[in-house]
């Protein structure tokens, strides 16, 4: 007879295998975006220094917990980016088993196995498909709000309160978990000694605002990430756009409207003590990343996401048994589309293997100037300029010589002194709204004031305009990168 903590095991070891074996191709892939912008230098200035406010990249609110982790595991492995990618995966296979145990928790007595279903949907999520691999942390948060939830339902009130604290130092905005926890204790159980237990996750991010504060001057870190993500976005228009996003991304999105469908049809299911304390924790990380982030990434909701596909699973339970099953294979065969399939508007790269595809154009264009231009100045824009300016990064073996410029608007290249480069590399930075159902004056007027989006000079403007002329480029899955060199 197997006991608990061996079927556990079991079922870690089964979620670990098969997210590596999916993952496969990518596990050498070159950091993308917010990675090498952000996230990995901040562990490497940990790594190399012990610094825990990074000084190699401009620091924010965010807490240092996951550069913490890879700091110890660069140090026991060794500094790789295989190294890397394997311990997200291995956090990622954790919340996939917690959301796997967590279903089994609050749908006992459905049927239809809809532990099974939901952690088959996040897996088969786009966005957890490529962001169980990447250093952000988004994903490490959901893994211990998960863990959390399943330890405070457990009344493990200590053991819930030091995840809670390990959460909070993952990610500022999941200090909403342990708040509700100490709300539920504090005014509906009247366990007040329990309820202050969880004031360890709040003193704990204090203390890390106040290491921020006495270090950089600033509790958010500098005042650019304050405006943009703080308070730049309580207006109405951004709140709204944002809710409306969000409620896209999970009840429309990748097939998610069948999981809709199920919700509208079986809520009924969803009840009792347990499901009321998710929904806490679940709505109250909804309307935090509503308020604030200012790029409004629907990454922000992957605390969420695996409780809205355990909520789809368990309503699901309503259907007889033949329409569960079409409807659960039909909405994970559109769930795994959507690995590849890239939506008609603008979205972050990030939400789908759209990423490996600006990753891998920046790397053939890494790797040509890398050979013939390596003496060469090469404008253009972030993070193309911090890719080929370190290599740990994975695009370039030696730096290459970048000068950054603010975007590929005509307006910003004419900005930029001519003399200071000699080569422009342009590529796709955003979803191209040109030629598709967004490119009309109304719309391309709201994109330019909430959204900060320029169109890219054309060729010919570059040619006419600048002197440019392109030498070299490269498409892949809808994006290109191109090379330019004065035309005189």
């Amino acid at each position: 007879m197997i006991n608990k903590q061996t079927s556990t095991l079991i079922f870690f070891v089964a979620f670990t295998l098969l997210l590596v074996a999916i993952h496969l191709p990518y596990v050498s892939l070159p950091y993308h975006w917010d990675e090498l912008g952000q996230f990995v230098p901040a562990a490497l200035d940990l790594y190399h220094d012990g610094s825990v406010v990074p000084h190699s990249t401009v620091p924010n609110i965010h807490p240092p917990a996951v550069m913490a982790l890879l700091a110890l595991v660069w140090k026991i492995f060794g500094y790789s980016i295989v190294t890397t990618r394997l311990t997200m995966l291995l956090v990622a296979a954790e919340g996939v088993l917690f959301c796997f145990l967590l279903s089994i928790r609050l749908s006992r007595g459905n049927p239809g196995a809809p532990a099974f279903a939901a952690a088959i949907f996040l897996i088969a999520s786009p966005l957890f498909y490529t962001q169980s691999m990447m250093v952000l942390l988004d994903m490490p948060a959901m893994t211990l709000t998960l863990a959390a939830l399943l330890l405070f339902l457990d009344e493990r009130w200590i053991a819930c309160a030091a995840t809670c604290t390990l959460l909070a130092l993952t990610k500022e905005t999941a200090i909403t978990t342990p708040l509700v926890f100490g709300a539920w204790l504090w005014f509906r159980d009247k366990r007040r000694r329990e309820a202050l237990y969880f004031l360890a996750p709040a003193l704990a991010l204090a203390g890390w605002l106040a290491v921020l504060h006495h270090s950089t001057g600033h509790w958010m870190g500098n005042a650019e990430f304050t405006r943009y993500n703080a308070t730049g976005t309580l207006e109405p228009f951004h709140i709204f756009s944002a809710l409306l996003r969000r409620a896209w991304f999970l009840f429309v999105s990748d097939g998610n409207f069948l999981g809709a469908l199920a919700l509208y049809l079986g809520w009924r299911v969803l009840k009792g003590r347990e499901w009321s304390i998710t929904w806490w924790v679940a709505g109250a990380q909804l309307g935090v990343v509503v308020l604030f982030g200012g790029a409004v990434l629907e990454r922000y909701l992957l605390p969420v996401l695996p409780i809205v596909y355990i909520a789809m699973a368990a309503a699901a339970s309503v259907y007889p048994g033949s329409w569960r099953k079409v409807s659960h294979l039909v909405m994970t065969a559109l769930l795994v589309a959507g690995w590849f399939w890239n939506p008609p508007y603008p979205f972050p790269f990030e939400n789908n293997l759209a990423m490996v595809n600006f990753v891998r154009l920046q790397e053939e264009a890494s790797k040509y100037l890398e050979a013939y231009a390596p003496q060469r100045r090469i404008a253009s824009a972030w993070p193309f300029t911090d890719a080929i300016s370190h290599p740990e990064f994975g695009y370039v073996e030696k730096p290459l010589m970048a000068v950054p410029v603010s975007g590929f608007s005509l307006t910003s290249l004419a900005s930029t002194d001519r003399g200071s480069y000699d080569i422009l590399v342009m590529y796709t930075r955003v979803w191209p709204v040109e030629g598709n159902f967004l490119d009309v004056g109304p719309v391309r007027t709201i994109l330019r004031r909430y959204f900060d989006y320029q169109a890219p000079a054309t060729e010919e403007q570059l040619q006419l305009g600048l002197g440019l002329v392109r030498v070299v480029g490269w498409e892949r899955g809808g994006q290109s990168i191109a090379v330019y060199v004065r035309g005189d």
